[in-house]
């Protein structure tokens, strides 16, 4: 069979053989696909390996030690929040980081599952299933291949650029509702109650008429194991905390009767690594992945690279924001092939990364390994541990999206952004995570599009004893030239913003007296469209009409081409490159009256 990409013509190549295994012939094809990128740009390892010392591998060895210890209980916990097996999380840590360490560009950026995208998908998911466990596996595994090949995409694209757009405003509020919302459904288990319901406060009500049912034994295990987490985190910072309470409560399970108190366990997990095989679902055969898989794509490129870049500013190097979303792709890829679920670089793991003192990724391959090896010989081990603990686990992790300090900071900064983050948090909810992330979204364009919409129009006075020029209301000493105005539009001119400016700038020119020049600095306007073009267009004829005058200054080179190309220069004269305003104060007085400038 010839390898892929060798001609045009070539097959379908499979992915996998027969025994499950991966195909001599995908795995050749991916090594074409890597030789055939420009340099190492689709291949960071080669970055990493050539650079790097060898004094770093001690470190690299415990972190990703400690890192493996943090993940065993926390992926436990997060694929139970997703509706998943407990050893599906593990599945997710040991073959995310392993692809990852090939195409990421972070040193410490930690991938595995996150509780918001276990959420989202345990939450959508629900109602696809059916009830069926199988079903639900499998669309999980598919929604995890959907979002590798979205981030494949906008790679391909270039579109990293865009993620930009859903602000971290947006993504205050978003985090605090998906936190409520996490910890909601975590808390029937801490206090020993079936919980239900399909919505927040749906929940919370089933909640508040459950409560007189509580267990106290698993209540006060849970609150013990609680209490651990917490005070553990504040004085072992970095340390492997969770995965000591999660052996203290196997042992105390192990050596007494408490499961005959209703405390109910994980149960016995497979032992061996994860049979690689496709997702037992196509897309077709399931209605909603594409909304869910996007979702997922959204919440983890932007969690990653918060994340990456953090981790980076902090330790003196860059990440590469597009070849992040093919580190991404490939970690999905993996896992969708490995029964697992979408995952992402969070902060909270990636952190413990770091403060254990991880140099390359090489961290990340020393933790699969070591839970490789875990699943292998030790996995009977977990079976006794009670899933009260998982839920503690979840409940102390979500903690850290609630960012209060940053929200009341938020407040004083600015109400209008408050607000809008107001918005994304009851959005989660009161629609769910899957369109509370999609209304975040949506809320970040339209914030985008109203600020461009209405852009602030400076008008400009004279700075005393100086030739410079700046906003008037906001400076009321500058001075004020007689029957002349002077405008700035702060942002590009452009067709959904054309009519607002035009309004502005006649509202002031009507209530202008004697007025003889009006001057329109572009400085601030970087791009013109034809709109824009027509607008000032149409204001100089209806200007010229009565009499007044209109000057064009410090047009930017692009600006100046179009203006020209669209007849401009006829009409107001000369806008070139050295035209200031106080030069075109001058030119204007020169041309109407011979004797010394008043200007």
């Amino acid at each position: 069979m010839t390898r892929v990409g060798a001609a045009p013509a070539d097959p379908l190549i499979p992915v996998t053989s027969e025994s499950g295994r991966w195909s001599p012939a995908f795995l050749n094809g991916l090594m074409d696909i890597a030789l055939a990128s420009k340099g190492d740009s689709m291949w960071p390892l080669t970055r990493w390996v050539s650079s790097y010392r060898r004094d770093w591998l001690a470190s690299d060895v415990l972190a990703g030690v400690t890192l493996a210890a943090y993940a065993i209980p926390v992926s436990l916990a997060y694929a139970t929040l997703a509706g998943l097996p407990p050893h599906c999380g593990i599945y997710c840590y040991l073959l995310g980081g392993l692809a990852y360490a090939l195409f990421g560009t972070s040193r410490q950026l930690a991938i595995g599952p996150t509780s918001a995208i276990a959420m989202l998908v345990g939450t959508t998911v629900a109602g696809m299933a059916e009830g069926d466990p199988v079903r639900w596996a499998g669309i999980a595994s598919l929604t995890a291949l959907v979002v590798a090949g979205l981030a494949a995409l906008a790679w391909l694209l270039r579109l990293s650029v865009l993620m930009n757009f859903v602000s971290e405003t947006i993504l205050l509020g978003f985090k605090a509702g998906a936190a409520l919302t996490i910890a909601l459904t975590q808390l029937p288990k801490l206090f020993g109650v079936p919980g239900g319901g399909d919505h927040f406060f749906e929940r919370l009500g089933i909640l508040a008429r459950q409560i007189p049912e509580t267990n106290l034994v698993v209540l006060a295990f849970g609150l013990v194991a609680l209490a651990l987490l917490i005070f553990g985190d504040k004085w072992l910072p970095g340390r492997p905390v969770a995965l000591g309470v999660v052996v203290l409560s196997i042992v105390v399970m192990s050596l007494s009767s408490l499961s005959d108190c209703g405390l109910n366990t994980v149960g016995e997990l497979p032992q061996g690594l994860p049979e690689i095989r496709w997702p037992s679902l196509r897309l077709r055969d399931v209605d909603g992945v594409i909304p869910l898989a996007f979702a997922c794509f959204l919440l983890s490129y932007i969690e990653s690279v918060s994340a990456a870049r953090t981790l980076a500013a902090k330790n003196g190097y860059e990440v590469d924001p597009r070849q992040e979303l093919l580190g991404l792709s490939a970690a999905n890829l993996v896992v969708a092939f490995g029964q697992g679920f979408p995952v992402a670089g969070g902060l909270s793991q990636s952190a413990i990364n770091d403060k254990a003192g991880a140099k390359s990724p090489l961290a990340l391959v020393v933790a699969s390994v070591t839970l490789g090896t875990c699943l292998l010989f030790l996995s009977s081990l977990l079976m006794n541990l009670p899933t009260v603990v998982l839920a503690a686990v979840v409940l102390v992790a979500v903690k850290g999206l609630i960012d209060l300090k940053a929200l009341r900071r938020l407040r004083e900064i600015s109400r209008f952004e408050f607000s809008i983050s107001m918005v994304a948090l009851i959005g989660v909810l009161l629609l769910g995570i899957l369109k509370g992330v999609l209304l975040a979204a949506i809320v970040s364009l339209l914030m985008l599009i109203t600020l461009a919409a209405r852009p602030h129009v400076a008008f400009l006075g004279r700075i005393p004893c100086s030739r410079r020029y700046s906003d008037i209301e906001r400076h009321p000493d500058n001075e004020h030239i007689p029957g002349v105005l002077i405008f700035r539009v702060e942002s590009s001119l452009l067709y959904f913003n054309a009519d607002f400016v035009r309004q502005v700038v006649w509202e002031k020119i009507r209530s202008a007296e004697r007025l003889r020049l009006v001057v329109c600095d572009l400085s601030n306007s970087p791009w013109v469209d034809v709109a824009g073009s027509r607008l000032l267009s149409s204001l100089q004829e209806d200007l010229a009409k009565q009499g007044v005058s209109l000057c064009l200054a410090e047009a930017h080179a692009r600006v100046r081409d179009l203006l020209r190309a669209e007849g401009l220069e006829h009409q107001v004269g000369n806008f070139g490159w050295h035209i200031t305003i106080d030069q075109s104060l001058t030119e204007f007085e020169q041309s109407t009256c011979p004797t010394p400038s008043l200007f």
